[in-house]
């Protein structure tokens, strides 16, 4: 796994407040691997955004997730890979911004996304399902959160994957 992401004080406009003690990433990264429901944001190719709920497993700073390839989101995401994913408590709110692929994983992260689906839900694919329909998988590139608006307003800068 990549070291942890760089925290940094958001800089809000006058009028919002100041920002003034970041967020620690264990906790954030607790959050996002916790979460049962992310919604996820893609952009048509008329620029018009769309949002859907979604299941999905947080996996080594990675989001992972599935579903129809018929699907508008997964549509939009092969024309136009940045998205964003935020879970669902707005005043404690975790907004991760990236870009996705499709990926066929290996047998080893097959195994992990099955066994995590599993225990997280209660159901998740035969491991070997992967090598047909593969998954999408969300990179962060930054993450913005707070817990207590504006004391602790952070953003988590990713470096670039390895």
């Amino acid at each position: 796994m990549a070291a942890d992401p760089v925290a940094e004080l958001l800089d809000l406009p006058p009028g919002y407040g100041t920002p003034k003690a970041p967020l620690r990433w264990g906790d954030v990264h607790a959050r996002l691997t916790g979460a049962t429901h992310y919604w996820l944001a893609t952009v048509r190719g008329d620029g018009r955004p769309h949002v859907v709920p979604l299941d999905g497993i947080w996996l080594d700073d990675e989001w992972y997730f599935g579903g129809s390839p018929e699907t508008v989101k997964h549509r939009n995401l092969k024309a136009n890979p940045t998205a964003v994913v935020h879970l669902e408590n707005a005043e404690h709110a975790v907004i991760v911004e990236g870009r996705c692929e499709h990926v066929v994983p290996d047998d080893q992260l097959a195994r992990r996304l099955s066994e995590l689906s599993k225990s997280k839900y209660g159901y998740g694919p035969d491991p070997a399902s992967y090598a047909n329909t593969g998954v999408w998988r969300l990179r962060p590139e930054r993450v913005l959160s707070w817990q207590r608006f504006p004391r602790d307003a952070t953003r988590f800068v990713f470096g670039p994957a390895a």
